[in-house]
């Protein structure tokens, strides 16, 4: 089905962050858009306020008549659906086009100029700082990321004239190798995932194939040292970037308490007086590719600085929810051992001689069964540790895996305590940290607007 014939849109899983952006889209395209999730959310409210009809039974009954043509209507799911879903049964028994949400984009991929972000870390950070130097630019863009920018309020931007589009390139279940990228940034390839790929090789494996899906004229923007080596086609240019080296880089850096400043250096053209407002060292790197993948794209030395400057920031990535002279709250995603170890290492930048506290709840067994090790080496670098129990998202157990796995291995001289997520509150009542953050993917976060109201209390 071409993506001019779609006349409606149907979304089994619709309340995903990621999910939720490609029915925005396809409402903006004037579509009838609709879909079923399991359970109601503050997302799947906001989604029926902008139109989308939405239910929660698994009922192909509740199918809106709009959504019955299979000549006219593609149908996306989530691969945590399982195959028992009726609805899904219903619309593969009466001849639909049934795809994953990666397949749905690597269609967009084809009809856009494409500037994708891929990588074990920073995919979100840098995909939305090049959105929204994009979309204050001249050109414009649509976006899909994969998290809330806090610039927009969203996690999707819609332009009917500009030809580009900023994607989230996933790697889980190899979803990326859907997507046909103009441009791409790879960030980093430590392993992950590997309930799903099983070793580290076969995990580079899967990134130097997605290198081969960059269209001829486009160009691949790798970080400079990562352990992969691309295999792209005849006509794609290749860069390296880095904080400090590579093709595209930084120079003259300043980090104060109030943000960042750098040169930015390019094989095109090097942009000075780059100012940034959150004062997060790797936040350095991601501006680098972001900025790379804008210029690459057509974008001038003040689109740069502007696109930049204005940046906001995302929800839940290294989010200070409240910081004052006793008591500083944050609240990051950050959910893999390396991706911990940045997090530690900035907040000590930021808050020198500060005792650290940090509230971990490990995501997915399989993760905690393949890094228990390395996670604990990370969190042993805070001065305490809240360690809850293991968020198991799409998983069912795994025997003997918990978070007594991690904890054991933290650093003696650490603190540390196992407690339930739902207690987070109370011990937070009576408690008074100094810095306190909030780690993970799972659910813990819906904690942190209740955590905020009690450390604000206490002065």
């Amino acid at each position: 089905m071409e993506l001019n014939d779609i006349q409606a849109a149907y979304f089994i899983g619709a309340g995903g962050i990621g999910m939720s952006a490609v029915a925005r889209y396809f409402l903006g395209r004037g579509a009838v858009v609709a879909g079923y999730d399991r359970t109601p959310s503050l997302l799947t409210a906001q989604l029926e306020k902008e139109g989308m009809l939405i239910h929660f039974d698994d009922n192909p009954d509740e199918i809106p008549f709009a959504c019955k043509d299979p000549d006219h209507c593609v149908v996306v799911y989530t691969p945590a659906v399982p195959e028992s879903h009726k609805e899904l049964s219903w619309f593969r028994d009466n001849g639909f086009c049934v795809e994953k949400r990666a397949q749905t984009l690597g269609r967009l991929t084809q009809h856009h100029k494409a500037l994708c972000v891929a990588g074990t870390h920073g995919k979100t950070t840098t995909s939305t700082i090049c959105a929204n130097i994009m979309h204050e630019s001249r050109y414009g863009c649509n976006a899909f990321l994969g998290g809330i920018a806090k610039n927009f309020d969203s996690n999707f931007l819609f332009s009917k004239e500009s030809p580009y589009v900023v994607i989230e390139a996933d790697e889980y279940d190899r979803s990326f190798h859907w997507l046909r990228p103009f441009i791409s940034v790879i960030t980093s390839t430590d392993a992950d995932h590997l309930d799903i790929y099983g070793t580290k090789a076969a995990y580079l494996d899967s990134f130097r194939h997605y290198t081969t899906l960059i269209r001829p004229g486009g160009a691949l923007i790798i970080r400079r040292g990562i352990d992969l080596r691309p295999a792209v086609q005849g006509g794609v240019r290749i860069f390296d970037y880095g904080r400090e080296a590579g093709d595209f880089h930084a120079e003259n850096i300043e980090i104060s308490e109030n943000g960042i400043r750098f040169d930015f250096i390019s094989p095109l053209e090097n942009v000075p007086h780059i100012e940034l407002e959150q004062p997060i060292a790797i936040n350095i790197d991601n501006s680098v590719a972001a900025m790379a993948m804008a210029q690459l794209s057509g974008c001038s030395a003040e689109e740069l600085r502007y696109g930049v400057r204005s940046y906001r920031g995302v929800a839940r990535r290294f989010d200070i929810k409240v910081k004052n002279d006793r008591h500083v709250l944050i609240s990051d995603y950050a959910h893999h051992p390396k991706e911990i170890v940045q997090s530690a290492k900035s907040i000590r930048q930021m808050f020198p001689g500060r005792k650290i506290s940090v509230a971990f709840q490990p995501h997915l067994y399989s993760r905690t069964r393949d890094f228990s090790r390395e996670f604990a080496a990370a969190l042993s670098l805070f001065d305490e540790v809240l360690l809850c129990e293991i968020y198991p998202a799409r998983e069912e157990p795994i025997k003997g895996v918990t978070s007594g796995l991690i904890f054991d291995k933290i650093a003696p001289e650490v603190e540390k305590t196992m407690v339930q997520s739902a207690d987070i509150q109370a011990i937070a009542e009576g408690r008074d940290f100094d810095v306190l953050v909030v780690l993970g993917a799972g659910d813990l976060d819906k904690y942190v607007p209740r955590l905020a109201q009690i450390i604000e209390k206490k002065g």
